[in-house]
């Protein structure tokens, strides 16, 4: 099959990670594959490294870029769709919201141009623009935008049933249009385990004792993804249980808040900072760690959490969109978003208990590892998009 695969920007992020192991698999496999994405712009650091030297094509759009704006955006729609007709694929399949909305209705414009409904149009659903945590308005014009891109779409994939249940709930798109798929993991890098001399030695970078009990944090240091209540947590935690600390991994434009908001609690010497790591050095964090803490508002399915029960550490996420999927009282611990008092409940419960943590830990790891599956993810892609084209 002829592939063009369309993203916004490969920064480090899980749609990111999820879009480049789908292209390189389906190249492997055989397929012509193009991905198409803007410039890798913002302080979250780029994939564009791992998406060089494989046996697909990567086209830049120079002005497709993530905040609206018209201009631009015309621009780039212009642009995809010149793309689209000189390589004529069979199957345009979009990621994330700008490239989604641009790429399924370039790709539907092009519909029967080369084959009597060709291109397919997929689009994979990783998170959603419309939340509860900004305004009516604004979530009542993101979802007109995709209802309309819906009615452009052969066939959605999902990251988690709930994001398809919160899709269809808004009356976008049909039931029988979709498919879950969870976002795959490249399962080696974390289930070797790394050598203790190479964790000892991580630790002692960020200045954290042999004995500590750390809880680590991998998520941008952004809006909604809830730092401010670990740091709320942290607070309380830190008189109970000395040898606790906790480790935030990641940049963003809230780290000097963060930072000074750390440094005036006191808590400077309990919360360290590593600043941006590169994807090779996630596994080792985790494993130099001993609790996962993931409190984002608004995630389709954080990657952080099947990638830390991978590492055999057992996981405690808010309960939102498609947490639930992987975490449960077998695998780690659901907390009711922004209650930082059962936050704070579950966490010293896991740092007093270190045989909780190893038999949460080896059974999130059972759990995960054939549900993540790099193959099991394109098998379910590539079954959608024959299936596609034989209707086509």
């Amino acid at each position: 099959m002829k592939i063009v695969h369309i993203i916004t920007r490969l920064i480090l992020g899980g749609a990111q990670e999820n879009t480049l192991i789908t292209c390189k698999l389906l190249a492997q496999r055989g397929h012509d594959v193009t991905l198409i994405t803007g410039p890798a712009i913002g302080p979250e650091g780029e994939l564009f490294n791992q998406a060089k030297n494989q046996n697909y094509k990567v086209i830049t759009v120079d002005k497709l870029i993530r905040p609206i704006c018209p201009f631009y955006d015309i621009i780039s729609y212009h642009k995809i769709k010149k793309l689209l007709k000189q390589l004529k694929p069979d199957i345009v399949h979009t990621h994330s919201a700008k490239a989604g909305i641009l790429g399924r209705f370039a790709g539907y414009s092009l519909k029967g141009k080369w084959g009597e409904n060709l291109p397919a149009v997929v689009h994979t659903i990783h998170g959603l623009a419309f939340h509860p945590y900004q305004s009516r308005a604004l979530n009542k014009f993101y979802i007109a935008v995709e209802k309309s891109a819906a009615k452009r779409t052969d066939f959605f994939i999902s990251v988690a049933d709930a994001m398809t249940a919160q899709v269809t709930g808004a009356g976008i798109g049909r039931p029988e249009q979709f498919v879950t798929a969870y976002s795959a993991i490249e399962e080696d890098d974390f289930l070797e385990s790394i050598p203790q001399e190479r964790r000892k030695a991580f630790r002692r970078k960020y200045e954290i004792g042999e004995d500590a009990i750390v809880l680590v944090t991998i998520a941008r240091l952004f809006m909604l993804k809830g730092h401010k209540y670990i740091i709320e947590s942290a607070k309380e935690l830190s008189k109970r249980f000395e040898n606790a600390v906790w480790l935030f991994v990641g940049d963003g434009n809230l780290a000097d808040h963060f930072k000074e908001q750390v440094r005036q609690l006191g808590l400077a010497e309990k919360i360290k900072f590593t600043g941006l790591l590169p994807p090779g050095q996630i596994p080792l964090a985790i494993q130099s760690s001993d609790i996962l803490v993931h409190c984002s508002l608004r995630e389709g399915l954080a990657r952080t959490l099947p990638q830390a029960m991978l590492c055999s550490k057992p996981a405690i996420s808010f309960d939102i969109d498609g947490a639930k999927e992987v975490v449960n009282e077998s695998t780690g611990r659901l907390v009711e978003p922004e209650n930082v008092e059962q936050l704070t409940k579950a966490c010293a419960e896991l740092i007093e208990d270190k045989d909780l943590r190893d038999e949460l830990g080896e059974q999130g790891r059972d759990f995960v590892k054939e549900k993540f599956a790099p193959e099991k993810m394109v098998d379910t892609i590539e079954a959608v998009y024959r299936k596609l084209l034989m209707s086509s």
